[in-house]
């Protein structure tokens, strides 16, 4: 069997060594990270994930810093999302497009005050992006990618693992908000977010040393909960519709595209610059949009490369995820589909590399 040979191009994490005691069965490359992709296997740990809590490490969540005088100005000319009224205390998911409007990042933006900011990053090269910009417009700002390593809680008992460690007021932090908390000696910014619709945290631990530390506390308290080693469910996050940069939509997609119209304020947004590109989008609206599918058949195999969609023999689209659903007896998947086959309960067909297979558009994503 294949395996990843180890390099400083490609980094392990300060959970790395818990990832491994846990049984990690395979890795992807993630900004340069390893990142767990299977633990037990992938129906397994989806159902796990839905039942219980799962740690998971996310370090290749890497962050890009800003921090400055300018440090506002800058974070509004990367998004078309207004964040005017942005106040510490808060994250939002933000588009990141580029001049021509195109999608570079689809990360969460973590206010820390009004001249420093974490952006959370999916797996591209933004720190080099926004490095770019604050030298190009002599902005008083720097950008750097800080020692920060996310690690996510995750799952229906995750509040209750979450105030056994760190106490109930946990409890009452709020979507997309954060708080400090300190574990022995050490301040951790703690957002109710993640990657899964099951609920749950993403602790932001700055520095390597208390990596494990912090690890083995949660893994320990966590055993009443039933607590496993996690990562980002292939099947789960299909289901609930959360796309993946660089495999659902790239540089080539607008976020109007990519279904995130509803975080774009560009009458507002003044200084993004890929505003007046996304100005002319909005208004004509796009002519190709990501939905949701289904899939008919056995379970589909790995979709490692975009699946053509037609309608007969035209070409409408592409299935970009796909993935078998133990709880809906189905393969979920989504895909970017021309506006004229769009909408829900049109039939498709979708070419998999095992032969054609029906598809049919659905009306909402699955969770």
């Amino acid at each position: 069997m294949a395996t990843i040979a180890p390099s400083r191009r490609v980094r392990r994490t300060p959970f790395s060594d818990g990832v491994e005691a846990a049984g990690v069965k395979s890795y992807t490359v993630y900004n340069r990270m390893l990142l767990p992709t299977v633990f037990r296997s992938v129906e397994e740990d989806y159902h796990h994930l839905k039942d219980a809590v799962q740690i998971w490490d996310v370090s290749c969540e890497r962050q890009v810093e800003l921090r400055g005088r300018d440090a506002g100005r800058l974070m509004q000319m990367l998004t078309p999302r207004d964040l005017r009224g942005m106040l510490p205390g808060q994250c939002l998911y933000i588009p990141i497009v580029d001049e021509t409007g195109g999608m570079l990042n689809d990360p969460v933006a973590v206010k820390i005050s009004d001249e420093r900011y974490w952006i959370s990053i999916a797996d591209s090269d933004l720190l080099l992006w926004v490095k770019g910009l604050a030298f190009g417009l002599h902005l008083d700002v720097l950008v750097e990618e800080p020692d920060v390593s996310p690690l996510a809680i995750q799952g229906p008992k995750a509040d209750d693992l979450m105030a056994s460690v760190f106490g109930d007021s946990i409890r009452d932090i709020k979507f997309f908000r954060y708080g400090w908390f300190n574990l022995e000696g050490h301040d951790l910014l703690i957002a109710r977010s993640g990657y899964s619709k099951q609920g749950g945290f993403e602790i932001y631990l700055e520095g390597s040393e208390f990596g494990m530390p912090l690890w083995n506390t949660l893994m320990e308290a966590g055993k009443p909960f039933d607590v496993h080693a996690g990562c980002p469910n292939l099947i789960e996050r299909i289901e609930g519709g959360l796309l993946s940069y660089g495999n659902d939509m790239t540089r080539d997609n607008t976020p109007h595209e990519a279904g995130l119209g509803r975080f774009c304020s560009t009458q507002t947004a003044i200084g993004c610059v890929g505003r007046d590109a996304l100005l002319r989008v909005a208004k004509e609206g796009p002519v190709k949009q990501m939905r949701s599918m289904s899939v008919a058949g056995d379970p589909v195999p790995a979709c490692d490369r975009v699946w053509p969609v037609k309608a007969g023999d035209k070409l409408v689209g592409q299935m970009t995820s796909a993935a078998w659903s133990p709880d809906y007896k189905t393969n979920v998947a989504i895909g970017m589909v021309r506006m004229t086959h769009w909408d829900a309960g049109t039939e498709l067909t979708v070419e998999t590399p095992d032969g054609p297979r029906q598809a049919v558009v659905e009306e909402n994503f699955w969770i």
